[in-house]
């Protein structure tokens, strides 16, 4: 499902909110199959001279493993393997983290600093803003906590999808996930903007088992609030067979995830009240 929109939308916060959803970005806002991860494809095959390309099922095995939310740090760490897997003990290593970030940009943002023009500017979008206005006039307010570059969720945020401004938590703002700093610093910044009630039920949808362990961790710190995985299916497993989709949604569910969908627009106001009511229940 693709969408391109440029016009600008205000969305404002009426009074009385039932709940709260803070959305990832990459796999869940946009698609990053072609972009990201290619990216990522891309640096590993540069820094391993070409012999190693990972697919889409090596860089899922690895995000898997919950720890690998950055995408710079899990091209160094496939680079990392690939070479530990021809007896290359990796304190033999020398993988350059600044060359990686480096190239990895080049691919991603593209040549030129001020007028993009690499894979982010061809990611498929995932919704429409006419689904957050939904939500909205449902009462219930959202914002925005990714591990992506402030300047990458702002591009997808601000200039494809025109949302001003976004409560928006990025990857210079806080901790990576599975640290919850940053999903505290993004609810508490939409309770600050939007006036809300305390205490407010919270849903985060997210592509990832780092993102599912994300809530755990909220539900430890702060056991008072009701903290809701949402797993969403990432768009590149559509081209992937029944048993590995169902493979990839166990995994977000062992790791959190209160449902699965295979759409971020599934989670409506009607399945919002549901999730919050079975929660509190």
């Amino acid at each position: 499902m693709q969408f391109s929109l440029s016009k600008e939308c205000i969305l404002v916060q009426p009074a009385g909110s039932s709940a709260i959803v803070v959305f990832d970005i990459d796999g869940v806002i946009r698609d990053v199959g072609n972009s990201y991860r290619r990216a990522l494809a891309d640096t590993v095959e540069q820094f391993t001279h070409g012999a190693y390309r990972p697919n889409q099922a090596d860089i899922d095995a690895l995000k898997a493993e919950g720890t690998w939310n950055n995408d710079w740090e899990a091209s160094q760490e496939l680079v990392y393997r690939y070479f530990e897997a021809q007896g290359i003990d990796r304190s033999a290593q020398i993988v350059n983290y600044e060359a990686i970030v480096t190239f990895f940009q080049s691919r991603y943002r593209g040549t030129d600093p001020v007028h993009w023009n690499g894979y982010i500017c061809h990611e498929p979008l995932l919704l429409q803003s006419a689904y957050l206005q939904g939500l909205t006039q449902s009462g219930i307010s959202w914002g925005f906590f990714s591990g992506a570059t402030r300047g990458s969720a702002t591009y997808v945020l601000e200039k494809r999808l025109g949302l001003k401004p976004p409560i928006l938590v990025a990857m210079e703002d806080a901790p990576g996930k599975p640290d919850p700093t940053g999903l505290f610093q993004a609810v508490r910044q939409l309770e600050v903007r939007d006036q809300l009630t305390a205490n407010l039920p919270v849903l985060y949808a997210g592509d990832t088992v780092a993102d599912m362990h994300t809530m755990k961790q909220a539900q430890i710190q702060q056991p008072d609030r009701s903290w809701i995985g949402v797993g969403i299916l990432p768009p590149h497993l559509q081209e992937q067979s029944a048993d590995y989709r169902q493979s990839y949604s166990q995994k977000l569910t062992e790791a959190g995830a209160a449902i699965v969908l295979p759409n971020i627009e599934q989670l409506n106001p009607d399945q919002v009240a549901e999730l919050v009511g079975s929660a509190i229940s």
